[in-house]
């Protein structure tokens, strides 16, 4: 498709039928190619793959993170469109997680967590690991720790963190539902307090929506963190610090975003379904994080029996990849790339919905051809 960028499909067997499965292979080693996140330009938004794609210049791309899809739970509450994990664009976080029990997609392989991120370092190797939110909200009272970034929902009694990534959708899913339960009702016992400039310029008892200015940070609390919030008065001085820290590795993420692993080692993780057959979307990483393989199945209703999250980790390890990390499937699952010479990109799977799903984000593939 491009200098370091190739693209092919093919059959896959598997036990409830043949599945297809588009797949672009990513070479990191040249220099001509790089990875990024692709994403509408705001944390609580959605687009298709092929237009974000083609905004931001990529020849190639598949559909990212697991997302808040909808509110069927919380009647009247807007469904952000923000997604469940981290995310980090040219070396700048946008989000952090929302709580295990807050996510949407299916359940998570045991050990692992809404933290769990794939993406490249500074030093241009694909790794999977974890992205934790460090962050504190410093107030004449003393120090809050920050529960959230730009996320759909808090930890509960925490305070949250919403900057001009977030965008403008609202602000209230954030204190719906607990830790353990995205269905729970919404909080009644929440604050929101405006940091312009380093100092308290306005306060509600219900979070609001609408754009947030840049140097401005809206402070979200449900519970303790609201009775917090609510003893700071307008001129007060308050500083909010917040960081992502990679772990295992400590080499930063020059882009990064959320799911969770399927293959460490060369290894199928423990517990991986293997009865529930899908459309599904994944990433293998091969020759040292050197190598990327971008994997989308065909939702066409002859391929739509899809596979189990099992033989996807089997496909990614017979085509090479030592460590693998599940995306979104189903309706979001969608493969673009650009051919040479042409404008624009195209979808090259067949979107199991009938047409591509807008969604929060993606990784996008830059080739200087």
């Amino acid at each position: 498709m491009a200098s370091g960028v190739t693209y092919a499909h093919y059959d896959v067997p598997a036990a409830r039928g043949t599945a297809h499965a588009h797949v672009l292979t990513v070479d990191l080693r040249d220099p001509r190619v790089g990875v990024d996140l692709l994403y509408p330009g705001a944390v609580a938004a959605r687009a298709t793959v092929s237009r974000m794609a083609d905004t931001a210049g990529a020849v190639a791309g598949v559909n990212g993170d697991f997302f808040n899809i909808t509110e069927t739970q919380h009647p009247g509450v807007e469904a952000t469109g923000a997604s469940v994990g981290p995310a980090v664009a040219k070396g700048h976080a946008l989000k952090a997680a929302v709580p295990n029990g807050q996510r949407f997609g299916p359940a998570l392989p045991p050990g692992t967590s809404t933290r769990d991120v794939v993406g490249v370092g500074a030093d241009r190797r694909a790794r999977i690991g974890e992205l934790t939110l460090f962050g504190s909200v410093r107030t004449p009272e003393g120090r809050l720790p920050l529960g959230g970034l730009n996320q759909y929902a808090l930890p509960v009694g925490s305070v949250g963190a919403f900057t001009v990534d977030w965008g403008g959708a609202s602000r209230v899913r954030a204190t719906c539902g607990t830790d353990t339960d995205r269905a729970a009702p919404c909080s009644t016992d929440t604050y929101e307090v405006t940091v312009r400039g380093g100092r308290v310029v306005s306060a509600s008892d219900r979070p609001g929506s609408g754009p947030i200015a840049r140097g401005t940070t809206v402070l979200v609390g449900r519970e303790e963190g609201a009775q917090r919030l609510r003893r700071l008065s307008a001129g007060e001085e308050v500083t909010v610090r917040h960081r992502l820290t990679a772990s295992p590795s400590r080499i930063p993420y020059r882009f990064a975003l959320g799911g969770y692993p399927l293959l460490r080692d060369g290894r199928p993780l423990p517990g991986l379904d293997d009865t529930t057959s899908a459309v599904r979307t994944a990433v293998g990483l091969a020759d040292g994080g050197r190598r990327l393989l971008l994997f989308a199945l065909d939702g066409a209703a002859e391929y739509r029996s899809g596979l189990t999250i099992a033989e996807v980790a089997q496909a990614m390890r017979e085509s090479g990849a030592v460590d693998a990390f599940s995306l979104d499937g189903g309706g979001s699952t969608t493969l673009v790339a650009r051919a040479p010479g042409a404008t624009a990109v195209s979808v090259r799977n067949n979107p199991s919905g009938g047409a591509e799903r807008p969604v929060p984000n993606g990784i996008g593939v830059f080739s200087k051809r």
